[in-house]
């Protein structure tokens, strides 16, 4: 689409916007941050450029924010404690750096999660969270730095020790995908994948020519631990540990690691964390725990590539004689 059609669409977009209730326009505050346009392009590349249907979609996300509270999420803290550390330790994402260009760099440690140690809804809520504190936190403090709006993150997903038992965190999986497509639209400028085994691949070769091609040119399958070719966009410090050099590993065990963008000890999570605290001490809201969100209905096409994914497994596992797939890892 031309530059001039896509100014008249996100023209034709806010004027629809500025016909909402006040309570819409209050939320739709905390989602662009003090740069509307760059949020209804997300909408409208998400939509195809289908005004009517970005409108759409924007307005089911402002009134899911408001029916679920989502304004103060980062007011309340996941309670006890113990659970909140579970859930981080468990959930293995973190953010270690920003690229050359200012965006931040986000880790997640998909092999390795594991998802066990609370309901979906926590896992939900805390996920949330990090989307929360990345938008209203982090990308506009990366904005004021570097002078220009920077309204996106990347991803580096690390696949080290993925197994075919993780097909039983699908459920979670599957309401944190559909959460973020529905809610959080085009917040990933590129997803570079790492530490690939086998299972990964099998599966890519068939989900790949399901994807849309604006999501299919987003996601980056790097040789090992994709160190050589994270560099080009990033400073060493910036590297997820499980990329600064070949052949290391995302551990679990290296809970203690402030280099480990996993470990509650990096300032990514310490800060987090006492930001949450702090809010919710203001607010006189701790004693009220944590929400309970309403997560979304899957996108109909999206469901079609869970199912994908789940025959995939099920056929690998077969064809390995194991339910963990270990053999071709």
């Amino acid at each position: 689409m031309g530059a001039t059609a896509c100014d008249a669409a996100v023209e034709e977009l806010a004027r629809l916007l500025d016909q909402v209730e006040a309570p819409l326009k209050e939320t739709f505050q905390n989602v662009h941050q003090d740069y509307p346009t760059e949020t209804l392009l997300r909408f409208l590349k998400a939509r195809e450029w289908h005004v009517s249907k970005a409108r759409d979609m924007l307005l089911d996300s402002l009134n899911w924010r408001i029916q679920n509270e989502i304004d103060s999420i980062l007011e309340k803290p996941i309670v006890p404690v113990d659970l909140y550390r579970s859930i981080r330790e468990t959930q293995l994402v973190g953010l270690s750096g920003y690229s050359k260009e200012g965006i931040p760099v986000f880790a997640i440690g998909v092999g390795l999660s594991t998802y066990d140690k609370a309901s979906v809804h926590y896992y939900v809520q805390s996920h949330i969270q990090i989307n929360e504190y990345r938008d209203r936190i982090i990308l506009p403090m990366a904005s004021k730095k570097f002078g220009r709006p920077i309204s996106t993150c990347i991803k580096v997903l690390d696949m080290t020790g993925l197994k075919l038992s993780a097909l039983n965190q699908m459920k979670i999986l599957t309401a944190i995908s559909t959460v973020d497509d529905l809610n959080y639209p085009e917040k990933t400028e590129t997803y570079y994948i790492v530490n690939a085994p086998y299972i990964f691949s099998a599966c890519w070769k068939v989900v790949k020519p399901l994807l849309q091609e604006r999501t299919r040119k987003k996601v980056h399958v790097l040789h090992g631990c994709g160190r050589e070719e994270l560099l080009k966009i990033m400073d060493h410090s910036s590297l997820p540990h499980f990329c600064q050099r070949e052949g290391s590993r995302s551990s679990k065990n290296s809970s203690n690691d402030i280099g480990n963008c996993f470990s509650l000890d990096h300032p990514f999570h310490q800060e987090l964390y006492h930001y949450i605290e702090e809010q919710a001490l203001n607010q006189e809201l701790n004693k009220q725990g944590s929400l309970h969100v309403n997560i979304p209905d899957q996108d109909p096409e999206d469901a079609k590539i869970v199912e994908v994914i789940e025959a995939e497994f099920q056929k690998l596992g077969e064809q390995n004689g194991s339910v963990n797939g270990d053999h071709k890892e």
